[in-house]
């Protein structure tokens, strides 16, 4: 059974991390996995973590830390230098003030970039370490000769994947026990996978269970992200390989956060949108948007059923009905509505919304997680 636990802040949440991880007063886990969704506080919650992890002397100055950390801040340390003037050396640069790039040429990380890096792209690199830069190339066929092309500028994906190698070229570093992060007792992961297509979502998550699975590894870990495959493939793949806890992350707005245990249930995406829709309804405060959400659950559910119309995954639609749902998808799939500025939706296309929404709910049988619940059940 799951249960679900209320927290005033996110430092709070992050405290009871490092319970999980240490086991103070239970049982203790070597790794843990959380879904939320974006703006519930994801990066902040990995800060709170991070900074729990640090001491401090009189003055202020940091003394000690134990967490290796990868977030929208990690990829903040590389930017790019397009050459706008000339237009032909185009290099990523790393910001060499950064502690995260200690020591850089001393590890010779290049090799260790390469061997992740090859498992998602034909790239090549080279690290300047005198000026903290990278440059890229790539081999092309040219009427059947190799060619190379040199400083070439990657797409955001390609960029994305490379920062990504980059840290685990260092957590396999602090998993080897190499000197330089002796320091580290604890990795933390916020969503690596943005600008990723799906193929190479499943390849991190694989290698990334690889890499933390190592036999010998010491370092606790915690992973969290937006993405549903990527959670439920890490899910899948750290199965019973090691002690690990999986959550959901609630944000409460006023009422502070929500930490569900998923036990053995992997948190689907879609179940939160209908849950949410469902409370829209009950609450009749209906947004034009709102409706564009249903229309992307009812897509999708006819995609999986193999329907050719999505009125299929609808019960008891009334003909008329069907004609007010064809008009009302042409009228809010096409105006100029926007999620940041809502507007209300007139009393009758509440009511079909509502109708379309319970005739769904009524064919297609779901459970929700307790989460959604009006009374939350307080566990400590």
């Amino acid at each position: 059974m799951s249960t679900v636990t209320n927290f005033a802040t996110l430092a709070e949440i992050a405290q009871d991390f490092r319970k999980d991880l240490t086991g103070n007063n239970r049982r203790e886990k070597d790794l843990i996995l959380f879904f939320a969704h974006n703006g519930t506080g994801k990066t902040r919650l990995s800060m709170e973590f991070k900074q729990a992890g640090k001491a401090f002397d009189a003055d202020g100055n940091v003394t000690s830390r134990d967490t290796l950390y990868f977030n929208a801040f990690t990829e903040d340390l590389f930017s790019w230098n397009n050459d706008l003037e000339n237009d032909t050396n185009r290099t990523l640069k790393l910001n060499a003030d950064s502690a995260f790039f200690n020591g850089l040429r001393e590890l010779e990380l290049d090799v260790k970039i390469e061997s992740f890096l090859t498992n998602y792209v034909d790239l090549k690199f080279d690290i300047d370490y005198d000026t903290s830069t990278v440059t890229f190339s790539r081999s092309i066929l040219v009427d059947g000769n190799e060619q190379t092309v040199e400083n070439i500028k990657i797409s955001r994906g390609e960029e994305t994947l490379f920062i990504w190698c980059f840290f685990l070229a260092i957590c396999q570093l602090a998993i080897d026990k190499d000197p330089a992060y002796s320091w580290v007792k604890y990795i933390y992961i916020d969503d690596p996978i943005s600008s990723l297509d799906e193929n190479n979502a499943i390849a991190v998550a694989c290698d990334l269970c690889n890499l933390l699975t190592t036999d010998g590894n010491e370092i606790k870990t915690v992973i969290s992200t937006h993405h549903s495959l990527f959670f439920n493939v890490l899910y899948n793949e750290f199965g019973r390989k090691v002690k690990n806890k999986r959550y959901f992350l609630h944000n409460k707005g006023a009422n502070g956060y929500a930490l569900q245990d998923t036990n053995d249930t992997p948190f689907f995406h879609h179940i939160a949108i209908l849950s949410e829709l469902k409370k829209v309804a009950e609450s009749n405060k209906i947004y034009t948007y709102h409706f564009n959400s249903l229309r992307s659950i009812l897509e999708k559910t006819a995609t999986f059923f193999g329907y050719d119309r999505i009125d299929d995954c609808i019960g008891s639609l009334r003909q008329e009905d069907e004609v007010l749902f064809e008009r009302a998808l042409q009228l809010f799939s096409h105006g100029k509505y926007s999620i940041f500025d809502p507007v209300e939706m007139g009393d009758d296309n509440k009511d079909l919304f509502k109708r379309i929404l319970e005739g769904f709910l009524t064919k297609y049988s779901f459970r929700f997680p307790e989460i959604f619940n009006e009374e939350i059940q307080v566990t400590e």
